[in-house]
């Protein structure tokens, strides 16, 4: 037991079964899976967390039913096939001292894609829309119901086959489970519907068939207290369904949110806007409700707050799943209080969710190395130890530096500002973006660790290369704002850049104009900031909408604060010109032009052009010369650290 977290390293045991500790890694969609079947790369990811010391992994949603396949990139669990790859996967979780539980789904009406691209055939209780997917479902007939309820029970009993430690049934996000529970989807009028013990019938004989097929798992059920819906359950409701099922499960796992609409969902991975752990105080009534186990997720990044929650009460496990996704290695950590080594999530969803609605595997942007376990999971030392410079000292640089280091290499990182970190110094200004600073602090002390020289307040020139005649110099030099040349700007028009806002270099008057170039968080942030402070701001956007290039759930929740600040977006809007009084924008489609007057202030959000000067200086140099990140082009924080790993690990 650890000292600092005694609570969080006690072992619990639910129904029987042992688990060292109470962090979880939750269900959570990777898209690395192939076929519906578990992988050598979903294994190798899931073992790294085993590894790293988690109690419990419940892997991610295994379908019931064909009618469950709401991605290409879920497991399914229809079929004996099944069992062999999961119980490689099983062995070897259970090999590092780990639980494993599988979830068992069914979607309902919740669709996103199909295999072959073609519009999909959803089913649910009644003909209720799905509003975010804009899919109008089929009733389910009561023999598909059976069907479906006798698929719960027949995959039960291959996990239990595959040595699973027990199931998860999901009733969470507005799936289908949820689709019964709730009155105002669940319009049916026979014993399925109407009043709240046919609504639970379902589930009652989900719960009922799982046990008959599979009666030595553990079984529980993960459920949103609250959908965050203006038609999804609320905490009453979602608390009268559990207490009413108690009987009937050994654990259950509480979250928030729906799948159902954009503000719903925003809440099935909370960007960092979102307070941590905010679902607490909802598993609080549940504990204090039920006599079974429950566990809690949203917003748990750090064992301090997983500590807290546990010893508070208000639940026996969390799940940390984002924070197990940046740090694989976090419980081992924390057991040892090693805490300022822990790499903690900022919560971005940039490349957890946000490569999972792109169809790319999961990975993190300061952990680049997670989803890639086969290639980059074990770090090799250097044949020959080399005397390597890296020039910059942004997030590419310093994963440069560290892995490089670690690998054995003498590296020096050079930085020319007084501090590390770069643009992401200059992201954490942007409004509830301050986390964003926690990739700083977190490479920062990877580059510690490594033993990696640092200099600050020092710019590189060639002939300093010269001079110190390294082996082989890393380039991350990065970019600078783009004013673009083939504008018209009056000489008495007043132009700012969205750097010199957020560096509180330049005045800004009371009617605003952003031009937003990339559709990403600079734009609607520097818009945020502007209209907080009283200005009048209209955001306009080259693209078909603001943040367009975001996460999901990190664009809709800046939607809705916009329009909260009655930020006016206009879309399609390509930057034209700008003198004294007015901006000149044409819209990208009709190419009409769009005028808007009285603009005190026009300010360029316009992206990034690379900062080459070293770069170019060096043609010729006969050491080794790699360049990353934004020196190479400008795009995100995610390609500068990819890179950085890339090159201390090749270098």
């Amino acid at each position: 037991m650890s000292r600092a977290f005694p609570h969080l390293f006690s072992p619990i045991t639910i129904a029987g079964l042992e688990i060292r500790n109470r962090i979880v890694s939750t269900g959570h969609d990777t898209a690395i899976p192939t076929d519906g079947r578990v992988n050598d790369r979903l294994i190798a990811y899931h073992e790294a967390r085993a590894r790293g010391g988690v109690g419990l992994i419940v892997t991610q949603v295994t379908g019931v039913h064909e009618t469950a396949r709401y991605t290409a990139h879920l497991l399914m669990g229809t079929s004996d096939d099944c069992i062999a790859p999961y119980r490689r996967l099983a062995e070897v979780v259970h090999g590092h001292g780990a639980r494993i539980f599988a979830q068992l789904f069914h979607p309902g009406r919740e669709i996103m894609e199909t295999s072959d691209g073609t519009a999909p055939v959803a089913y649910a209780p009644s003909m209720a829309p799905s509003e975010r997917f804009h899919v109008i479902p089929r009733p389910l007939s009561l023999a598909m119901i059976a069907e479906i309820v006798t698929g719960y029970g027949e995959t039960a009993r291959r996990m239990a086959e595959a040595g699973a430690d027990g199931v998860e049934i999901i009733a969470s996000q507005g799936y289908l489970p949820a689709q019964f529970l709730n009155p105002r989807i669940n319009r049916r009028q026979d014993g399925y519907g109407d009043c709240l013990e046919n609504r639970l019938r379902f589930l009652r004989e989900v719960l009922a068939s799982v046990r008959q097929k599979a009666p030595s798992l553990v079984v529980g059920m993960r459920i949103s207290g609250d959908e965050k819906d203006h038609e999804g359950l609320n905490e009453d409701l979602t608390l009268e369904a559990i207490a009413a099922l108690e009987m009937n499960l050994d654990y259950v796992s509480v979250v928030a949110g729906s799948s159902a609409s954009l503000a719903g969902a925003t809440h099935i991975v909370p960007p960092m806007l979102m307070e941590n752990a905010y679902v607490a105080p909802f598993a609080a009534r549940v504990k204090q409700a039920v006599g079974v186990a429950v566990m809690v997720t949203g917003r748990i990044n750090q064992p301090q707050e997983a500590e807290k929650v546990i010893a508070s009460g208000a639940a026996d496990m969390c799940g940390m799943t984002r924070a197990l996704i940046c740090d694989p290695g976090m419980p081992a950590k924390a057991v040892l209080g090693e805490t300022d080594d822990i790499r903690a999530c900022i919560a971005c969803n940039q490349a957890c969710i946000g490569h999972f609605h792109k169809g790319y595997p999961i990975s993190c942007i300061q952990h680049p190395e997670t989803g890639r376990e086969l290639t980059y999971g074990t770090l090799k030392p250097a044949a020959v130890p080399r005397r390597v410079m890296v020039v910059g000292g942004g997030p590419g640089g310093m994963k440069a530096a560290a892995i490089a280091a670690r690998r054995g290499h003498q590296v020096t990182l050079y930085e020319a500002a007084p501090r590390l970190g770069g643009q992401a110094l200059l992201a954490q200004l942007l409004p509830g973006r301050s986390e964003f600073g926690g990739i700083v602090t977190n490479l920062a002390r990877e580059v510690e660790l490594a033993g990696a020289k640092v200099v600050t307040g020092t710019a590189v020139e060639r002939a300093l290369i010269d001079s110190k005649r390294p082996d082989a110099v890393i380039v991350a030099t990065g970019g600078k704002p783009r004013w673009p040349e083939n504008i018209e700007i009056d000489d008495d028009a007043h132009v700012v850049d969205a750097w010199q806002v957020l560096r509180d270099k330049v005045n800004v008057g009371a009617s605003v104009v952003v031009a937003d170039w990339r559709a990403d968080w600079i734009g609607m942030g520097v818009a945020e900031l502007l209209a907080a402070s009283g200005c009048r701001v209209r955001l306009a956007v080259n693209g078909l909408h603001a943040g367009e290039l975001l996460p999901f759930y990190v664009r809709d929740m800046g939607a809705a604060r916009l329009h909260r600040l009655g930020i006016e977006v206009i879309p399609y809007a390509r930057l034209f010109g700008r003198d004294a009084s007015s901006v000149y924008l044409q819209h990208t489609a009709s190419g009409e032009p769009i005028i808007i007057k009285d603009v005190d202030t026009l300010v360029l959000a316009q992206g990034q052009v690379a900062e080459t000067a070293l770069l170019d200086s060096l043609e010729g140099y006969d050491g080794e010369v790699v360049a990353i990140g934004d020196c190479v082009t400008a795009r995100t924080a995610e390609e500068a650290v990819l890179e950085g790993l890339k090159a201390g690990w090749n270098i």
